[in-house]
């Protein structure tokens, strides 16, 4: 008897953004001068339909991730706990080589036509 194969279907992948994303969005929108803290975050997540209880796991991983590459500084706390807000030294560095990029090739069309 000829068994039949089981066919595994993948799980349909989540259309959205990001966790943290998400997170650099609610840290960006916070006026607040110290930053936002971890409660906050996790509040403002759920309140832009993300299931915080569900993906703990990834909301702290998340953070943590975004701390280390310097797109968040973490004010207070340790891990991924405390307050957290934007980076101005690295909101500067992503504005300006994307000038710089934009004055590559005009300089280039100026150089062609002596």
């Amino acid at each position: 008897v000829a068994k039949k194969k089981k066919t595994t279907t993948s799980k349909p992948k989540k259309v959205g953004p990001s966790v943290g994303e998400l997170i650099v969005k609610a840290v960006a929108a916070s006026k607040e001068r110290n930053g936002v803290s971890a409660a906050a975050l996790k509040q403002a997540l759920a309140a832009r339909g993300y299931d915080v209880d569900k993906n703990k796991a990834r909301v702290k991983t998340a953070i943590k991730s975004l701390v280390a590459k310097g797109t968040l500084v973490q004010t207070k706390g340790t891990g991924a706990s405390g307050s957290f807000k934007m980076n101005k030294a690295s909101e500067t560095k992503a504005k300006t080589p994307a000038a710089a990029k934009a004055k590559k090739p005009a300089a280039a069309a100026k150089k062609s036509p002596q």
